[in-house]
């Protein structure tokens, strides 16, 4: 089933996935929910290609990849499941949520670490730290004979 009117936008993100690129699917829940749980079918699960999604550009793509590359299927699609809430809206919902969560953290890429050095006045307490031990396991030491 093709989610209507749900794409996957957010005001973070720089571009949107269209409907026609997800599949979202329900079935019955498990835990807890009574007689409900057993006939209706309300757990979300979605399904997306992110390897073959021409709307994704390249340099997330390779972001996405490399973040959840361990979650992605054999054939290269992303499965997602929700089924926290009792009804099928509010689990679509949560589980595109999770797919918007997912490419806003790979939606703009890490700044790179600037190298630093220690200040004098931290390798200064490492230095004297590091004597301090050093005397401290000195005294530990029994006295040593002469022979």
């Amino acid at each position: 089933m093709r989610p209507s009117g749900v794409s996957v936008s957010h005001p973070e993100l720089p571009f949107g996935i269209p409907n026609s690129e997800l599949e979202l699917t329900f079935s019955r829940s498990s835990g807890p929910g009574g007689q409900n749980v057993n006939k209706t079918a309300t757990k979300a699960t979605l399904r997306w290609d992110p390897l073959r999604s021409p709307s994704l550009p390249a340099d997330v793509r390779e972001r996405f990849v490399r973040a959840y590359g361990s979650r992605l299927t054999r054939e290269g699609e992303l499965v997602l499941h929700a089924q926290r809430h009792r009804d099928q809206a509010r689990n679509a919902a949560d589980v595109i949520g999770k797919l918007v969560d997912m490419l806003r953290a790979v939606a703009q890429p890490r700044r790179a670490r600037k190298p630093t050095r220690p200040g004098r006045g931290a390798v200064e307490r490492r230095l004297t730290e590091k004597k301090r031990h050093g005397q401290a396991k000195r005294q530990r030491r029994g006295p040593r004979d002469a022979d």
